[in-house]
């Protein structure tokens, strides 16, 4: 209970750390996690993906597909062998694939790879960022029976990360766990919009749940 307590604190100080390396400090003391997330692509706005994900550290990941194509599919990353495990009809069945994180037919529409995919590498992106550009903190939110500090960080012109120039997040209180994201082009044109719920925080998988 201390670290979120703690953390809580940090984000509501206004002369405190920046919520936001407080949220990845915080994430630093987090092993395993598991999360519901569903994302929505400027390039397919009518057709968000819905996924169970499971990050095990230093970097396993585990991806279960919902909807709203390849029901069922699973994808496992490894950081051992640094390939990408595809069961298309469920874990363990026939046919399987061994993929390379940079395969485009494994990324989202805007480019995310697997390997770069757990909370530790959207916090440095938006790090980034913040190292050029500006920070504003909006405000407190209610988002899904939840309370969230909802943030604005702006590149400064010219500069972006992996073509983004601005994210829009709101950070869970109590964990620094984002609940939103929505990134954004120079142009001002979003890119991809990210909901995460249903958070379980250093859960216990089965020995085998990353095995390829």
């Amino acid at each position: 209970m201390l670290p979120g307590i703690m953390l809580t604190m940090a984000l509501f100080l206004p002369d405190s750390t920046n919520p936001i390396q407080s949220a990845a400090d915080h994430y630093q003391h987090v092993n395993t996690y598991q999360a519901t997330i569903k994302s929505i692509h400027s390039k397919q706005p009518g057709n968000p993906d819905i996924i169970r994900y499971y990050f095990k550290k230093p970097g396993y990941v585990r991806i279960e597909m919902i909807a709203p194509v390849f029901r069922g599919a699973v994808l496992i990353y490894s950081p051992n062998s640094g390939k990408v495990k595809l069961w298309v009809l469920g874990h363990g069945k026939f046919p399987s694939l061994s993929l390379s994180p940079e395969n485009k037919v494994i990324q989202n529409p805007s480019g995310q790879r697997i390997d770069r995919s757990d909370l530790g590498a959207l916090y440095q992106n938006i790090m980034t960022l913040q190292d050029h550009g500006k920070t504003t903190v909006i405000g407190q939110e209610s988002m899904a029976g939840e309370t969230a500090l909802h943030l604005d960080v702006e590149a400064e012109r010219g500069f972006s990360v992996n073509d983004i120039t601005r994210f829009q997040l709101w950070l869970n209180i109590a964990t620094g766990f984002p609940l939103k994201v929505i990134s954004y082009r120079a142009d001002g044109s979003w890119i991809e919009q990210v909901e995460m719920s249903d958070y379980r925080i250093n859960p216990v998988f089965p020995p085998d749940f990353f095995d390829q």
